[in-house]
């Protein structure tokens, strides 16, 4: 019997990786469609091509394409940033709508940064009623889904993936953040009162596969663990795991200038991203890792005992 098979588009980082280890596991065949690296079929991401025939009686297809956002945000970025996703979302589309046997189901990347940011002791932002937020990123997210939403593709579900912070050992920015914590930069960032919503890598994978079988359900899911948790505490437990001999204060005008050096934004970690993911629970989804103490326990050494 012929394997069930799974298109990635995009599918050379950290996500992809995991994505395609999962998936052979579980006895699909994957093919990768990357403009770049070791994919296994080339694409501009932009314009229909040979590669569209991957899409033929596929049983699904997860489109994580998009240029990364840590970088400045100069009127340069912006548009790659915005173009990057728009437009191979919208030429995705266009081949899906073009398939004979077309995927039955279409998982799209966004972003749990679509939501406003939440201070405080606001309620968590579900699918339902979040309150979408204000700002480039937030411009980007909403074209991107809409981008989705347009696709004349009837026969195949959709789902966008508002997708949180995912810590994995081997890539993302939980490896950088471990590392900086090992020289002391493990105490809250800016106020450390704005929110962390997070995902482990593990969970990241169980929920895409999870979603590929969840029935009717499409439009957008929050892929995060059920308990954010403050920017304070999530830095107190990589100090409890990693024990720096110091920890350095990190205020807000210090990140400005770290983060001018090193080409990126400081909005990645002063944001308060308060986010719950109500439709995966609700339709029975279980987290291996619901909480950040967990996960850290599988990503980080183990404290030393007493």
């Amino acid at each position: 019997m012929k394997p069930p098979k799974l298109v990635l588009i995009g599918g050379n980082g950290f996500l992809g990786r995991h994505l395609r280890q999962h998936f052979q596991a579980l006895g699909y065949e994957v093919v990768s469609i990357s403009r770049t690296g070791p994919g296994d079929v080339r694409w501009d991401a932009r314009t229909l091509g040979p590669w569209a025939q991957q899409l033929e009686g596929a049983a699904a297809v997860v489109n994580l394409a998009g240029r990364t956002v840590d970088c400045r945000y100069t009127a340069a970025n912006r548009r790659q940033i915005m173009a990057s996703r728009i437009e191979s979302t919208t030429v995705l589309g266009a081949a899906i709508a073009a398939c004979r046997q077309p995927p039955r189901v279409w998982l799209n990347s966004s972003t749990a940064t679509i939501y406003a940011d939440t201070a405080g002791d606001l309620p968590a932002n579900t699918e339902a009623a979040g309150t979408i937020g204000e700002g480039f990123s937030v411009g980007v997210a909403q074209a991107w889904e809409a981008a989705l939403a347009a696709a004349p593709t009837p026969a195949t579900r959709r789902v966008a993936l508002r997708t949180s912070i995912v810590l994995g050992a081997d890539g993302g920015a939980f490896p950088v953040l471990a590392r900086l914590a090992r020289f002391g930069l493990c105490s809250p960032q800016g106020s450390g009162r704005q929110w962390v919503s997070w995902l482990h890598i593990q969970d990241f994978c169980r929920a895409v596969e999870f979603l590929l079988h969840a029935g009717p359900m499409s439009g957008a899911v929050n892929l995060c663990a059920p308990h954010p948790l403050p920017n304070r505490d999530f830095n107190a437990l990589l100090a409890r795991h990693l024990r720096p001999l110091l920890r350095l204060p990190q205020p807000r005008w210090l990140l400005e200038i770290g983060a001018f050096a090193l080409r990126t934004e400081t909005e990645l970690i002063l944001k308060s991203r308060k986010v719950y993911p109500q439709r995966l629970l609700d339709a029975g989804f279980a987290f291996n890792y619901p909480t950040c103490e967990a996960a850290m326990a599988d990503l980080l050494p183990a404290e030393p005992s007493n």
